[in-house]
């Protein structure tokens, strides 16, 4: 493997798929990759799908299916850990098979991790259709909320050894991955100006997620008590100012998303017109998040590939109890040469 700049850092990749990815764009997106980290691409396709992955992606990247005994209700958690456990490097990029890092990005995760045990860059869509502008709404609102929650985190290698992984239940993966770590004492940076491009869904998969996503914030109970409360406060709204209170809080809402896009860059990769689609997300978690509460309620939680999953994510008390031991420890600045006491999965 050749290299172009500080490869000192392992890129993990799980993927499940039920299409051949063998001759799609990620192909050419890891014989990059292979240029500037170490990269495991750790597979749970079916068995004929796996063997065409490994045709096209063995010699480039590790190619590894995951480890047995890290099979986990959310496959992804397995995926990771099973990454974690075969990386060469403290410094590890977690990233969807959808995510798209340049150098200067790879760059800016691996540097913050030497300051930090996890870090969480930003992503935004590239290409950007109609439905991922909307969903760009959403991102624009959260970047002004304490961030957006992407599909990649930056993560030390000992510190996810030290706690044994993270629960493979929580649908919330990444926030239950930071709540681990914060929680047995590690430090959480979030980096708004870290931009990695996501490719978008395709219409019919971005409509499948819009309750799954709202019954995630089961897991934040302020958020989800805001998000509960947009409906009945927009119809209390229209009784009391008609169409123009309606019209002056969708003002209100896409101002807010644009103070979001102004912020640490954001101008140079979200559109202007991505503000304008923040009442659109608002107006479908409003309904959504009732949707989720009544899943919840009805099924005992959500569908999710054929099953119903209930467990959002741990709480911070519950995963505080369960650390306690580690946070003396880990509550300092990182440091390659300590290796934290090890648990078992």
């Amino acid at each position: 493997m050749s290299t172009t700049d500080d490869t000192r850092r392992t890129y993990v990749l799980p993927i499940k798929s039920s299409t051949s990815r063998a001759k799609s764009e990620l192909t050419q997106y890891l014989g990059w990759l292979a240029h500037h980290a170490e990269v495991i691409v750790v597979d749970g396709s079916p068995p004929e799908l796996f063997a065409c992955h490994a045709d096209a992606w063995g010699s480039i990247v590790r190619h590894v299916p995951p480890d047995t005994d890290l099979v986990t209700p959310m496959g992804k958690v397995g995926g990771v850990l099973t990454g974690v456990r075969l990386a060469s490097h403290e410094r590890i990029i977690i990233a969807d098979d959808d995510v798209r890092y340049t150098a200067q990005s790879l760059r800016e995760v691996g540097d913050a991790l030497d300051t930090a045990h996890v870090v969480r860059p930003q992503n935004y869509f590239e290409p950007s259709p109609w439905h991922a502008q909307w969903d760009s709404g959403r991102m624009l609102l959260n970047r002004i909320s304490g961030g957006d929650w992407p599909g990649t985190l930056g993560v030390r290698r000992s510190v996810l050894r030290a706690t044994g992984g993270y629960d493979g239940r929580a649908m919330f993966e990444n926030l239950e991955l930071v709540r681990t770590v914060v929680a047995a004492g590690g430090r959480e940076r979030l980096l708004l100006g870290a931009l990695v491009a996501r490719r978008p869904s395709t219409t019919r998969h971005f409509w499948s997620q819009r309750v799954r996503q709202a019954y995630d914030e089961i897991a934040r109970p302020v958020r989800m008590a805001w998000q509960l409360a947009l409906l009945p406060g927009a119809w209390t709204i229209a009784l009391l100012f008609g169409w123009p209170g309606l019209a002056a809080a969708a003002m209100c809402a896409v101002g807010l998303a644009e103070a979001g896009r102004r912020r640490a860059g954001g101008r140079t990769v979200f559109p202007a017109r991505a503000s304008l689609f923040a009442p659109a997300w608002l107006a479908e978690r409003a309904l959504c998040a009732w949707l989720a509460i009544a899943s919840r309620i009805v099924l005992g939680g959500v569908p999710y590939r054929g099953t119903v999953l209930r467990h959002a994510a741990t709480s911070v008390r519950a995963l505080e109890s369960r650390y306690a031991d580690l946070r003396p420890i880990l509550a300092v600045a990182p440091d390659e040469s300590r290796t934290p006491p090890r648990r078992s999965a």
